[in-house]
């Protein structure tokens, strides 16, 4: 868990060295949890018309999907483990991720869901009307010698004008927007986010070692773990 903004290059060289290590059996996985500064990312498939404005850096990520918006107050996680571990199988791991962030937003009593022709997770928006929906996460994610990266970015506070410029994820019907926890009336902050995603990490995908908050590249300080109980007890959001 990083406690900063961390620069969106920095990141993606450190998270590509470390996959390429755990890809060789020289280091551990790691979930990755942090936020970037407000930039724009471009996956694999990114037509240049759903850039409507540029308004902030423009970066092409290497990972599977469209645009995104990333900023301050969105949770950022960046997944980076060994599929032949588990299942190697990119489909079964994506719906992994979905549900894994559906099970957190549940602990904050936001109902998440799934779409079988969308990729993410959206909540119901009745009182816009029938039939419309905003996501409030994201996923792409990239796999490298069965090693995963990139991951996903959960909406907790971010400036949502700021996803105005781009066609958010390629979804261009307008009953589909995006929302955020505090879209939704709910003040959750960062470390409860922390908790309720480790808790709610360990039941789908297996224990993990204590948690580490990275200060910076020559600081590493262990923070204390909790357990899942802990961090649903801890972690409800306030109406």
């Amino acid at each position: 868990m990083s406690d900063g903004v961390v620069d969106y290059e920095s990141a993606l060289a450190t998270m590509s060295a470390r996959a390429e290590a755990i890809a060789r059996g020289e280091s551990h996985e790691l979930i990755w949890l942090l936020e970037h500064p407000s930039l724009y990312t471009a996956g694999t498939g990114s037509p240049p018309q759903e850039l409507i404005e540029s308004r902030f850096p423009v970066h092409v990520a290497g990972r599977g999907g469209q645009f995104t918006y990333h900023g301050p107050g969105q949770r950022v996680g960046y997944v980076m483990v060994d599929l032949k571990l588990r299942a190697p199988n990119v489909r079964s791991f994506v719906a992994t991720i979905e549900e894994w962030i559906i099970r957190a937003l549940a602990v904050f009593n936001v109902q998440g869901e799934r779409r079988e022709d969308r990729i993410g997770v959206w909540v119901r928006r009745p009182d816009k009307g029938e039939g419309f929906e905003d996501k409030i996460a994201a996923i792409g994610i990239r796999v490298q010698h069965w090693v995963t990266l990139h991951g996903f970015a959960l909406n907790n506070e971010p400036d949502l004008s700021h996803f105005s410029s781009i066609v958010p994820c390629g979804v261009c019907d307008r009953r589909y927007g995006v929302t955020s926890l505090a879209d939704l009336g709910l003040t959750v902050s960062m470390p409860e986010i922390d908790m309720v995603l480790r808790a709610e990490f360990e039941p789908l995908f297996g224990g993990t070692s204590d948690a580490l908050t990275v200060r910076s590249p020559e600081t590493i300080l262990p923070r204390r773990r909790y357990s899942r109980y802990q961090a649903i007890q801890r972690g409800g959001a306030r109406q």
